[in-house]
């Protein structure tokens, strides 16, 4: 039997988000932190590759993220 992963998304939760409050601000911290965790887990090692990671997985990590505006660019 594999062990099961705990979901890291309610770590992510309480934590303060440093962004400053401006209308840009499209995206929940919470899904850009599990894009991140997700694409750097699978070997992804730069911004660009996070965002292109993302694209490509986008029906998978529909199932368990908002993304209420989409996928972030890499600049975000």
């Amino acid at each position: 039997m594999r062990p099961q992963l705990l979901d890291p998304r309610p770590y992510f939760a309480d934590l303060p988000d440093p962004r400053r409050e401006t209308r840009n601000k499209l995206h929940k911290l919470q899904d850009i932190l599990m894009i991140v965790l997700c694409a750097v887990l699978s070997g992804v090692e730069d911004w660009v590759g996070m965002a292109d990671f993302a694209e490509e997985k986008e029906d998978g990590l529909r199932g368990f993220l908002d993304r209420p505006n989409g996928i972030p660019s890499h600049d975000t």
